[in-house]
């Protein structure tokens, strides 16, 4: 296994077994813990997976019993969740490095470090304003690292403020997931060509949301993606290169406009069967802002907000740095190149590029962004970064800027948006230009 193929899988291996640990072992000898890397052997046989309980009087080796007693269930759960040619044989250990606070800036090394992201987040400990202290934390759940910065003048109720952001992420899991059958985006699937399946307020405010996403972008937004990238091996997989025929099937199960909303009503109805909608679009832009509100909601007026490092709000702006929260983006060709530096005070940021997933075939680079009108992955651009008000628009928008090209994103940029564009055999620019700093 190559050393870049090993990292993503590395990386996939970590988040699952998050999720699946925190949510699916009910063992009362295992507390809260984190999952802070995993070492997956040369063949892909063995992956040696790092735990850091979160309370220091943890009895550790109860841990690793509980962990190695659940070894076979989450073998099977990686096994049904990637697909890996070989699903590692699982060891544990627990991982005697940093904790607490500390734990947090080990995720965010690693979000600095990792090639698969285009958003690096800066956080060096900036001085605090008198009486106030800085607080962070993160969590597993929705499939992705979220995490918080923030600053206030009491650490307990920054603490609290912060556990209940954290808990609004496990409650939209719930209402979210594919992975959950008790989910209303399970039911949705499960039911919506039987029957017109009704939904909460909030679920048809966002399906509604998508809508007019699929509208404005001429298509190239389309929340039922799914099939395709299931064929193309990228749903949970690192991608393959699929049959014709295997395309146009997947392309007769998708299209926004074979969903019927039903505002009277507040159901939702397939016109094909086995079609499937996909939070993977919106979903992460969509927990942030809600942490957003929930902090608000707390009395926090100075937060960073991230989603696994891909879509993030600056949320007010640090002690010491009144332009906002530093953010630099990376050029998609080399981590270590600069693309663009950007301050989020009250503003979001989301980027999508070809270098979070994608294989080789043929000579021939295929990403994980596919046009869904066409079945084949988007081709002619690296990346591109959005900054707007919402981070549900920023991450959405992101995929038709890169699926429909430079000129089409500089004729439909919505006001008050900026879009960083990389195309291939280009430096990366914003447009429209004029709004350049």
């Amino acid at each position: 296994m190559n050393p870049l193929r090993s990292e993503r899988v590395a990386e996939q291996l970590r988040l699952e077994l998050a999720e699946l640990i925190e949510n699916e072992i009910a063992d009362p000898r295992l507390g809260p813990v984190t999952v802070t890397a995993v070492q997956v052997s040369g063949d892909g046989k063995t992956a040696r997976v790092l735990i850091c309980p979160l309370d220091q009087k943890a009895d550790e080796p109860a841990y690793l019993q509980a962990l190695d007693h659940a070894r076979g269930f989450l073998r099977r759960e990686l096994a049904l969740r990637l697909q890996l040619r070989h699903t590692p044989q699982l060891g544990f250990a627990i991982d005697h490095g940093p904790r607490h606070v500390d734990r947090v800036e080990t995720l965010l090394g690693r979000l600095h470090k990792r090639k698969q992201l285009g958003i690096l987040l800066l956080l060096a400990c900036l001085p605090a304003r008198a009486g106030w202290v800085r607080h962070e934390a993160s969590a597993h759940t929705m499939g992705s690292v979220f995490t918080i910065a923030a600053y206030g003048e009491d650490r307990q109720l920054l603490s609290a403020a912060l556990e209940a952001a954290f808990q609004e992420t496990r409650r939209l899991d719930q209402m979210l997931s594919n992975y959950r059958s008790s989910s209303d985006l399970s039911e949705i699937n499960r039911d919506a060509f039987q029957k017109p399946v009704r939904v909460s307020p909030e679920v048809f405010e966002l399906l509604q949301k998508c809508y007019q996403y699929s509208e404005a972008s001429e298509g190239a937004f389309d929340w039922t993606v799914g099939p395709l990238m299931k064929v193309w091996g990228f749903f949970r997989g690192e991608g393959s290169l699929p049959e014709p025929a295997q395309i146009n099937q997947a392309r007769n199960l998708i299209g926004y406009k074979k969903v019927h909303l039903d505002p009277a009503e507040r159901t939702v109805r397939f016109e094909v069967e086995g079609m499937a909608l996909d939070p993977g679009g919106i979903g992460k832009g969509y927990a942030v802002d809600r942490m957003v509100g929930v902090l608000k909601e707390s009395g926090v007026t100075v937060a960073l907000v991230s989603a696994a490092g891909s879509s993030i709000y600056g949320l007010g702006a640090p002690p010491s740095e009144p332009r906002g929260w530093y953010v630099r983006i990376r050029d998609p060709k080399s981590e270590a190149v600069t693309a663009a530096e950007v301050y989020l005070k009250d503003q979001s940021l989301s980027t999508s590029g070809t270098y979070e997933k994608f294989f080789e075939a043929g000579g021939k680079i295929y990403s994980h962004i596919m046009d869904p009108r066409t079945g084949w992955p988007a081709q002619g651009m690296l990346a591109v970064s959005v900054l707007a008000p919402l981070t549900l628009d920023s991450e959405a928008w992101t995929k038709p800027f890169f699926v429909n090209g430079p000129e089409w994103t500089r004729h439909h940029l919505p006001d008050g948006f900026r879009a960083l564009l990389c195309e291939e055999g280009k430096p990366c620019y914003w447009a429209p230009a004029s709004l350049q700093n």
